[in-house]
């Protein structure tokens, strides 16, 4: 799970069944704003890149790289 700069929650899916699978973008209310589908399950997920706007994707057999329309939040 990450954070991005306007707080909305970043967590990675799987074994849920299809269509699930991916990543879930849920807003600091809750509500869940997105989705990123993958054909696998993901595993885990971190921001990068020089401006942190780099979604990288660990699932069961590969590694996927996205830009986002986003920034990580910094972590202390």
């Amino acid at each position: 799970m990450r954070a991005d700069v306007d707080g909305n929650i970043w967590s990675s899916a799987g074994w849920v069944g299809d269509g699930y699978d991916g990543v879930h973008v849920f807003a600091p209310d809750g509500a869940r704003i997105g989705q990123i589908r993958l054909p696998e399950t993901c595993a885990n997920l971190c921001f990068g890149g020089a401006k942190r706007n780099r979604l990288f994707i660990a699932a069961s057999q590969s590694l996927y790289a996205v830009y986002v329309g986003t920034s990580g939040a910094h972590w202390c």
